[in-house]
This record gives C-alpha cells, structure tokens and sequence, in this order.
C-alpha cells in the first residue's frame, strides 16, 4: 500500500502543488484584507489547502487516466505510472475519486458559495484533460482551471467576487497558459505526427514562444495592476517586480532552437514565482501593515 501511494504521489507530480497553492493563500489573504478588514483564520486556511489538494490530486488523476493511450505512444511519458503497469486504471479511478470527496469535504466547510459553484470547477477539471483532442486552446483551458485557485480563495473567505479577484484570476490564468505552452514545446514533433491539439503543433516553436511571452505579458500587467486596485504597498510592488523579472528570464533560457533548458523553465522558475508574489503578499500586509 505505501509503495503504491509513493507511485500515485509521483504520478501526479505532488510537489507542483506548489505552482498554484500559493496563489490560493494570495486570493484568501487580499479577499479577507480587502473585503472583511481582516486576516483568514487558521482554520480557513486549513480547509483551503485541503480543497486545493483535492482538486489538483483529482485534476492530475484524470489527466493521467485520460491520457494513457497517447502517452504509451510518447516516448517522453511513456514510462508514466499507467502506461509502464505501475498502476491499473481502475486504482486510479479509486484515487480520483477520494480527491473528489477530498474536494467536497473541504469546500463544504467553507463559505457556503463554494458548494453552489462546485459543479463549475470539477467541470473545468475534467474538460481540460480532454481538450488537446479537438482545440489548441487547451493551455488557456488549463489556465483558466488553475487560476480558480486564487479565485476560489478569495470566495472561501468572503463569499463574492470582487475586481481585484478576477484581475489576479486572469494573470495567474494567463501565467499558467504561458508556461504550459513552453512545457508543450516538448513534444512539438510528437504531437504534430499524432495529430494532438496544442499551440506549439499548431504555430511551430518560434510562434509558439510568442504567444507563451504574449500571455506572460498580460501577466506582468494583472500583477501590476494589483499594486493600484488593493492596498498592497511598495513590498508588494518589489516581489511583482522580481516575479515579472523571473517571467523574462524564463523566456530567455528557452529558444525555437534550444529546449534543452525547458526543465528549469517550467518547474524552478514558475515554481518560485508563486512563492515569491505570495510572500510580498503576505509581508507587505501581515508584517508591514502589522495586522
């Protein structure tokens, strides 16, 4: 059983909870400041990591469960839990579905709102692993899923919506649009002879590169932007500039003509960048403004 859970947790890549978590405790944290003029209990915190772990172990299930065929032919994910017989599907339907009650759980226990729009977001879970087999938009699919994550903690905390919450949703999304186009660019060659869906089978690498820094532009933007729509200070305004900083980076060490770097571009950089905006966040509010 223990090896067993060892192999799900690297199917689903647990560690890159760490690309979309932080953004969570972004939007629960400005949502509280902002909307309630307060911090979030610890107990709300708690529940949002749980909901979040639910959804991003279940969206990654499936993904995995889905994908099987092609990724048996691809020799990058050919050794992939599934495909190499490490796990039967039927285990990983099991594991899918423990997330899913995982999800439930958690949300129920939070503001009342998210039971009512827990229906949307197990939708946009599961469509997203569909959708490289009809569009090439499936990278802004995903990123639209992925940026629920602060959008759903700024709702668990005050149960509405504000501005500042769909400008930070859209920036997250296009972040996340921006790198899986990179990570894609990977299997550029493979997806064109399978007939998979995907920016970079659709415009080449170069134009695919474009469009990933088109979309982290309008990151950079949302980012910004939140340094005049909140009242986050100059601490905030200096972690968005380092994170815009490591954005540009990123770009710089991928070329049409070099993915031998894709690696660092996706994880180290993308996965530091969540941390690095979230802990100006929270200094600039919790320690700065000592609340």
């Amino acid at each position: 059983m223990i090896r067993k859970v060892g192999i799900i947790l690297e199917m689903i890549k647990f560690e890159h909870t760490i690309f979309a978590l932080p953004f969570a405790f972004m939007g629960a944290l400005l949502g509280a400041v902002i909307m309630e003029k307060r911090l979030p209990e610890w107990s709300e915190i708690g529940w949002i990591i749980l909901a979040m772990v639910g959804a991003r172990s279940a969206a990654m299930g499936l993904n995995r469960l889905i994908d099987r065929v092609i990724d048996a032919k691809n020799p990058r994910t050919a050794k992939r839990a599934i495909p190499a017989g490490l796990l039967r599907a039927g285990e990983v339907v099991l594991f899918i579905a423990v997330s899913f009650v995982l999800l439930f759980v958690a949300a129920s226990q939070l503001d009342p709102i998210c039971m009512k729009l827990m229906p949307i977001a197990v939708f946009m879970l599961v469509l997203y692993s569909y959708t490289k087999r009809f569009t090439w938009l499936c990278h802004v699919v995903l990123g639209l899923t992925i940026g629920l994550a602060p959008l759903g903690g700024w709702v668990a905390i005050t149960g509405e919506f504000g501005l500042s919450a769909w400008v930070l949703y859209a920036a997250v999304a296009c972040w996340l649009a921006g790198f899986d186009i990179i990570y894609a660019c990977q299997d550029f060659e493979f997806d064109r002879k399978e007939g998979v869906y995907s920016i970079p089978s659709r415009f080449g690498l170069e134009g695919a590169l474009q469009l990933s820094r088109g979309f982290h532009v309008l990151t950079a933007i949302g980012f910004i932007s939140l340094y005049w729509l909140t009242p986050l200070s100059w601490l905030y305004l200096l972690g968005a500039v380092i994170s815009v900083g490591m954005l540009c980076y990123e770009h710089i060490l991928v070329k049409p003509h070099d993915m031998s770097r894709v690696q660092t571009a996706f994880f180290t950089m993308n996965g530091s960048l969540s941390v690095v905006l979230f802990a100006a966040t929270l200094l600039d509010l919790v320690v700065l403004r000592q609340w």
